[in-house]
């Protein structure tokens, strides 16, 4: 696969680039693990499954159930942890463990991350997973509602920053 560049046409940050070296775990199983977070509450920096989460947890989950134990340990972070140092933490992050792909060729099973605020950092992620009528969904964890699929609309899409297959 070939080394993948920043996403400056989509607004992409400073984060380094790197080759992906393992296979994608299979989308399906993706999509099955993050529908099984379906209805558990937001908790701010937690990861359990029907206990509570945020969208970093939903991610780290996902990871767990595929590999077991998470390879680092995530730092405590606040709110806004994403607009207090400018730099793409969660995008160097993901770099550092999932295979990065262009957002076009995104599928369900993509991890994406997203930038809330077009001039800073990507600070929110969620699972593409498919939806009605060949459409894509997306499951997140948001403040307000918990792990939730909704339509992957336009205004979703507008946010979307990179995509993501994790290891196999």
């Amino acid at each position: 696969m070939a080394r993948l560049g920043k996403h400056r046409a989509l607004g992409g940050g400073d984060a380094p680039t790197q080759e992906p070296v393992r296979a994608a775990a299979d989308p399906a199983l993706v999509v099955a693990i993050a529908e099984s977070w379906l209805g558990t509450p937001y908790l701010h920096q937690a990861s359990a499954r029907g206990l509570g989460t945020d969208c970093l947890g939903l991610a780290r989950g996902i990871w767990r159930d595929l590999h077991g134990s998470e390879p680092v340990t995530p730092p405590p972070y606040t709110r806004d942890w994403g607009e207090s140092s400018g730099r793409e933490v969660m995008w160097e992050a993901a770099q550092a463990f999932l295979i990065e792909i262009p957002m076009g060729a995104a599928a369900p099973g993509a991890l994406i991350l997203f930038r809330m605020v077009a001039t800073s950092p990507a600070k929110h992620c969620g699972i593409l997973v498919p939806g009605p009528a060949d459409q894509l969904a997306l499951i997140h964890a948001r403040e307000t509602t918990g792990v939730t699929r909704e339509p992957f609309t336009l205004p979703w899409r507008r946010r979307a920053v990179a995509a993501f297959l994790f290891p196999g």
